[in-house]
């Protein structure tokens, strides 16, 4: 169960969460109805078919929101919609009005829903309540938000708030390249990401190469910055960390993941236990790094 994706919100640590348990019963997701495109809410972390809708480990909770969207091709309801109006067309001698196309479509739209495909979803996140620190794994920033407002349903009032940096984050990332000292245990992966600073400027995608060599150092010069580059958190945990602070790619290496072989147990819940420690505490550790690189803002 490792995140991918990590898209981080704080929340104030003083916010009370003595709700949060009978929030999740209320607002457990409810399967789609025949005449809905879509149906949120939570469910077990553990599956569909289990009953806790939370599991906490110290102070790291683990919530799931699952998802089911039926799907209706846009392609498929135009087309449909193009034969009626032709036929209307064909029958009357004339193109119908725009009141008609909408009266049509919708029709069309309550016609085929019943027989469309319905998708399961589901999306983690990781509630650090030290530290007042909410981790969606996700790369999208809506999806990120989507979650957080289902908690803000739940409790009726969630003030989770995007990550704010005081200092410009393509700064620091453009200055890491460039050569400056990083982070004690951080280092310099093999991807990056090069923009110029001007609207519809140049962009320069890089990847497995070693950054230090002269072909980064001249699109530097030439006033290039840093939108997006690869780092290691002492070979525990490699990732992608752009400018917006959301991190992709992440990964446990070798070193991280060799402690899960200590923990010898055929149990299936014992070792979820083990890989949810086990991530939440280098995703916590990740998250100190670059709130004191970033100089990021509290929440309170």
């Amino acid at each position: 169960m490792f995140f991918r994706n990590l898209t981080f919100f704080r929340f104030p640590t003083s916010t009370a969460l003595d709700t949060l348990d009978a929030g999740l019963q209320e607002c457990q997701l409810k399967p789609v109805g025949v005449l809905e495109l879509s149906s949120r809410g939570f469910v077990s972390p553990f599956g569909r078919d289990a009953e806790e809708l939370s599991h906490r480990l110290g102070d790291a909770l683990w919530l799931t929101v699952g998802g089911e969207d039926r799907l209706l091709p846009g392609a498929v309801v135009n087309d449909m919609l193009a034969r009626k109006l032709e036929e209307i067309e064909q029958k009357e001698g004339r193109k119908p009005g725009g009141r008609t196309r909408k009266r049509l479509k919708d029709e069309l739209i309550t016609e085929l829903l019943p027989r469309a495909f319905v998708k399961p979803s589901r999306t983690d996140a990781l509630l650090d309540l030290e530290h007042g620190i909410v981790v969606i794994d996700s790369s999208s920033r809506k999806s990120a938000e989507n979650f957080c407002s289902e908690i803000r349903r739940a409790l009726g009032s969630f003030p989770a708030l995007p990550l704010n940096a005081e200092i410009a984050p393509r700064s620091i990332l453009t200055g890491w390249v460039a050569g400056e000292p990083l982070p004690e245990g951080l280092t310099i992966g093999d991807e990056c990401e090069l923009r110029d600073p001007v609207d519809q400027g140049a962009v320069v995608k890089v990847q497995r190469m070693e950054l230090d060599n002269d072909e980064i150092a001249k699109h530097l010069e030439t006033g290039k910055q840093v939108t997006r580059l690869a780092l290691n958190l002492d070979d525990h945990v490699s990732f992608v960390l752009g400018e917006d602070l959301v991190v992709r790619k992440f990964k446990l290496l070798d070193g991280a993941v060799d402690q899960l072989e200590s923990t010898d147990s055929d149990d299936v819940r014992a070792e979820l236990d083990a890989r949810f420690a086990l991530m939440s505490g280098e995703v916590k550790r990740l998250f100190s790094v670059l709130e004191s690189a970033f100089k990021l803002s509290k929440a309170e």
